[in-house]
């Protein structure tokens, strides 16, 4: 009988660590971004970031991550411009007041990982992939990644033609074990 508990405790001390779940701190990460408008580079951010993140570099299988960032956090440093980007023609923040990213996969690589996923933005959502590297950093995790997205895949603003149609994203995630 000892053999048999011995045995279900070892398993099950097995899976835990396999699936082992971190939650998102918001105030340790940084979601970053970097478009042209009107020919100069123009640098935001968003807060409110929330989700799950289950990583083991020894068993990407079953590793994922399910994460989301609160639009109306919208930042580029004038609050004018800010308020326009919440409107319909850019991010409708009343009817998507979030960005998503699941991922599908995730893989190594010689400079650390690889993750795809879907990445949805009001409410279209397009597979993406990027790489990213992760570090075990103050009890938690951080992961720090960038991808270039198309902001007219999105349907984010329209046919501006001062408005690059590429923005460039830079995560620095940090996530604690839940």
């Amino acid at each position: 009988m000892k053999l048999i508990l011995g045995f279900i405790f070892l398993i099950s001390g097995l899976v835990s660590v396999n699936a082992q779940l971190y939650k998102t701190v918001d105030e340790k990460s940084k979601i970053s971004f970097t478009i042209k408008n009107f020919g100069f580079n123009t640098p935001g951010s968003l807060t409110g970031l929330k989700g799950t993140i289950k990583f083991n570099p020894s068993d990407l299988p079953s590793s994922s991550f399910n994460v989301s960032v609160d639009v109306n956090t919208i930042n580029t440093g004038i609050d004018a411009r800010d308020n326009h980007l919440k409107k319909e023609e850019y991010f409708d923040v009343d009817k998507f007041p979030t960005i998503n990213f699941v991922s599908t996969n995730i893989t190594k690589d010689q400079n650390g990982f690889t993750v795809s996923g879907n990445f949805t933005i009001k409410g279209v959502t397009k597979p993406i992939s990027f790489p990213f590297t992760a570090q075990n950093q103050d009890n938690g995790l951080l992961l720090d990644g960038s991808f270039i997205i198309n902001r007219k895949d999105f349907g984010v603003g329209g046919s501006s033609a001062v408005l690059s149609n590429t923005a460039n994203i830079n995560l620095k995630v940090f996530a604690i074990k839940n």
